[in-house]
């Protein structure tokens, strides 16, 4: 049997568990290999190798979803919206997307990852230097046009709502503009 037939046997619902219990599962390999670097050779390392995997992961993400979901080149505030909702973690994550002209903002409101070390009794994750990665690279894949900027992530909070808020604007490049 492949696994078409196997996945076939499950109901819509189920399905849609699955796809949680798949994300929970990448999103707890993450931490685990973060941990492991971070016991073993310090924060600063395992921040190094957080930024490097970030850097070629997110582009390989974004173009899936692009993919997917069939977005032209360029695809805009809409384009980039829509891939945001098919993140890996978009299912488990409580997260808020707000539009207004050519600007989007991503909230993440309330993120496992610093739930879970707060829960362990762990420093938060100091996201920001990886998030300004993963956030720049996936948006580029969607649109080429996208400057993202850090509104609010630890270690720089300025939004106590918020685990962490993005902003995505579209630059009136070659004079269009979504």
């Amino acid at each position: 049997m492949n696994n078409y037939e196997t996945l076939s046997e499950f109901s819509k619902d189920e399905l849609i568990s699955l796809i949680e219990i798949y994300s929970k599962n990448w999103l707890a390999m993450d931490g685990v290999w973060f941990q492991s670097v971070e016991r073993r050779l310090g924060m600063d390392e395992a921040m190094y190798h957080d930024g490097e995997v970030w850097r070629r992961f997110t582009v390989i993400e974004a173009k899936r979803i692009k993919e997917f979901l069939k977005l032209p080149d360029n695809s805009g505030v809409e384009g980039l919206a829509k891939a945001l909702k098919l993140r890996f973690y978009a299912n488990i994550n409580e997260d808020r997307i707000e539009t207004d002209g050519n600007t989007l903002t991503y909230t993440s409101v309330n993120c496992r990852v610093q739930r879970a070390r707060e829960r362990k009794g762990m420093p938060f994750h100091p996201c920001k230097s990886v998030g300004i990665i993963e956030y720049t690279e996936f948006a580029k894949v969607i649109d080429s046009r996208f400057t993202c900027e850090c509104v609010s992530c630890y270690p720089d909070i300025t939004d106590s709502d918020c685990c962490c808020k993005w902003r995505f604007t579209l630059s009136k490049e070659n004079g269009t503009e979504e």
